[in-house]
C-alpha cells in the first residue's frame, strides 16, 4: 500500500465521480435500513454500490496495465516482471474469495 502512482486530471476526476456515486448510494441505503424499508429494495441499493465499484476497479485496473504493468514488462528486470505478474494473479484470487 505504500506505493504512490501519478494519475492525469481526467482519471482521478473519474474515479473520485464514481466513488462519489457510490457513496450517495450507500448513504442512502443507511438511510433505508435506518427506515425500514422493503428487503428487495435495500439489496438492489447494495446491487448499485457493488456496480459503482466495480466500475471504480474497472477504472484503475485498466490504467495499472496501461502505466505500471507495461512499463515493468518492456523496461523492469526478470524479478520485477515476476512482482507485477503475481500482483494480478493474487488481485484476482482475492476477488474470487
Amino acid at each position: 500500500m505504500g506505493k504512490k502512482v501519478a494519475r492525469t486530471k481526467t482519471e482521478k476526476e473519474r474515479i473520485i465521480h464514481r466513488l462519489k456515486i457510490a457513496r450517495g448510494h450507500f448513504t442512502k441505503l443507511i438511510d433505508m435500513v435506518e427506515n425500514d424499508s422493503y428487503c428487495i429494495d435495500l439489496i438492489i441499493q447494495s446491487l448499485a454500490i457493488r456496480k459503482a465499484m466495480e466500475s471504480v476497479e474497472n477504472i484503475i485496473l485498466k490504467n495499472h496495465l496501461k502505466t505500471c504493468f507495461k512499463k515493468a514488462m518492456t523496461e523492469g528486470s526478470e524479478e520485477v516482471q515476476n512482482e507485477m505478474i503475481n500482483e494480478i494473479v493474487n488481485l484476482q484470487n482475492y476477488h474470487n474469495r
